[in-house]
């Protein structure tokens, strides 16, 4: 699919990040696009920017609101976007939507570490099993499903546990790379890729707390202070006597550091996963930090999750994330 113009996609986590530059560098090469997100105010901030940068004349460009751990939202999301675009068929399902969070089996409860998993995983299942059927009744498609260098490497640091999105990056990982045969076997006109972007540029610490916490706000609870400062303290910082407010000045930091001081942007990751598509790539590493460390864990299996690995790796990126 070399050519996305007239081509009708679907995005997930569309608000922002990845999803939203995705959802912009598609319509700008006149793609009618149908995004959703869990957040309203996010999703209509993507539809001005893509406006304001003008729309082709006649591109159908829609949003929903939808969970995509829930099923029955994803499905709706399917209808409306079909409704409103006034298609039967797509031919492009990029799974993007993910948080962050739940790190601990221990430390953590269940809950968060199951709402990441179902988020990072279950969106990407339930989207596929939804959108699957219209992409069939294309004459091309592609699922284009958002992984991690953490779907290869389930470590953020030595000191720092990231079980939850570690796990479903991995699962979205053999997902996509299980689909390889099931599509050449069963709909050999559909293709898949799986995108392991390194440290890019986004909201998704922020992004994360709020849907955690069901909650737009900024403002940290005193409950979220206290398990954060636990975490720093398992961390190894001697964090017991920080005022609350200098906690909450390392969380907005640390998020601030993520999205600003990142090696790639979120437009120039999109850039990179679009042209990869229309390459027919499968396999799709987005950044140096991602090819680096893809290559140090195959040539030192063994040695990827010693401490000095990832200090030598860090130095190497120059990752400076307070990790």
């Amino acid at each position: 699919m070399k050519d996305f113009s007239g081509k009708t996609a679907i995005v997930t986590g569309g608000g922002t990040g990845m999803g939203r530059e995705l959802v912009r560098q598609l319509v700008a090469e006149g793609c009618h696009v149908a995004f959703c997100d869990i957040s309203a105010s996010a999703m209509a901030e993507t539809r001005a920017l893509c406006e304001a940068a003008g729309l082709p004349q006649g591109l159908r460009l829609t949003h929903h609101v939808a969970d995509v751990s829930d099923e029955a939202q994803v499905l709706r999301f399917r209808d409306e976007a079909a409704a409103q675009h006034g298609v039967d068929h797509i031919h492009l399902l990029f799974n993007n939507a993910g948080i962050g969070g739940g790190g601990s089996m221990i430390a953590d409860p269940r809950s968060a570490w199951e709402r990441t998993f179902n988020i990072c995983w279950g969106g990407v299942y339930l989207n596929t099993r939804a959108f699957l059927p219209m992409m069939m009744k294309a004459e091309a498609g592609h699922i284009i499903n958002t992984s991690s260098i953490n779907g290869f490497w389930a470590s953020i640091g030595p000191h720092t546990p990231h079980t939850a999105y570690a796990a479903a990056k991995f699962a979205v990982k053999g997902f996509t790379e299980a689909l390889i045969a099931d599509l050449r076997v069963n709909a050999p006109h559909i293709k898949c890729s799986v995108v392991m972007p390194g440290h890019i540029g986004t909201s998704i610490a922020a992004n994360s707390r709020r849907i955690h916490l069901g909650t737009e706000s900024d403002t940290m609870s005193a409950a979220e202070i206290a398990a954060t400062r636990a975490r720093l303290v398992a961390a190894g910082l001697a964090a017991e006597t920080i005022a609350d407010d200098a906690v909450r000045g390392i969380v907005a930091e640390r998020a601030r550091r993520f999205l600003e001081n990142a090696p790639m942007t979120a437009a120039a990751a999109a850039t990179v996963i679009l042209d990869a598509v229309k390459a027919g790539k499968w396999r799709i590493l987005v950044g140096d930090d991602a090819q680096k460390l893809d290559q140090r864990v195959r040539n030192t299996p063994e040695a990827a999750y010693d401490i000095d690995f990832f200090n030598d790796f860090a130095r190497d990126v120059g990752w400076q994330l307070g990790r």
